[in-house]
């Protein structure tokens, strides 16, 4: 059997696995969240979440695993469903420490397998278009670029996780700015879900605005300081 037939029947377990679970996550939380505007539904729903228990938590992950692994979902709604079930603090925390761990995972394969790796998961003409960029093979500029990217809304954040393993950037560092870069929108959306458990959904609206306008006031300073317009560059090469 061929690689790319291994690896789309992979892709295809995978897929078979997550969508196993979205379901049975659905039709196990979907009767008490239609509760979740009443005090006894929250309650509910918290019981609910804590007689999952490390299930839960390793559902989540897998989840979070297949999302930024196959590019599945995005982000903020597994974000969202973490601050649902674990509140602000700890759905923040089981965020980060999934990113940690799944950059970790994603970087150390592509360094073990290389470039094959990357291009079985993502479009390889891509991948050459920003291996073969000078902006991106510039270790005195990758990692303000890595950051900054990292932190704008619709950056595909997860193909930055696969291309870091062809850059020229440490191990630890990228897994920091992968894990600590999305600060912004992880906050943002954990509150949003903890709030929408308690039906203040308004409070979930104005958090996110509040973030665009801090992000959006960041974009606009850094743009106006990079006069070498090294952030556009970057944009469009991971286009």
């Amino acid at each position: 059997m061929s690689r790319k037939k291994k690896v789309k029947i992979f892709k295809i377990i995978l897929l078979i696995i997550v969508l196993i679970l979205i379901v049975a996550l659905t039709m196990y939380l979907v009767p008490v969240m239609k509760k979740l505007s009443t005090v006894e539904g929250q309650v509910e729903f918290k019981e609910k979440i804590s007689k999952l228990g490390i299930w839960g938590i390793l559902i989540l992950f897998g989840l979070q695993l297949a999302q930024i692994f196959l590019f599945i979902l995005p982000g903020e709604p597994m974000e969202i469903l973490a601050g649902m079930c674990y509140g602000a603090v700890g759905g923040t925390i089981f965020i980060m420490i999934s990113v940690a761990i799944i950059t970790a995972l994603i970087f150390f394969l592509v360094k073990k397998v290389g470039k094959k790796f990357i291009y079985d998961f993502s479009e390889e003409k891509k991948i050459k278009k920003i291996e073969n960029s000078k902006l991106f093979q510039n270790p005195k500029k990758i990692e303000t670029i890595m950051i900054i990217l990292f932190m704008i809304p619709g950056t595909p954040k997860d193909l930055l996780v696969y291309i870091s393993g062809i850059l020229p950037l440490k191990p630890l560092r990228i897994i920091l700015i992968s894990t600590f870069a999305r600060v912004p929108s992880v906050i943002s959306s954990t509150i949003a879900g903890a709030n929408l458990v308690k039906g203040n959904w308004k409070v979930s609206l104005v958090v996110y605005l509040i973030t665009f306008v801090i992000i959006g006031i960041i974009m606009f300073v850094i743009n106006k300081l990079d006069k070498d317009k090294i952030t556009e560059k970057a944009l469009e090469t991971i286009k």
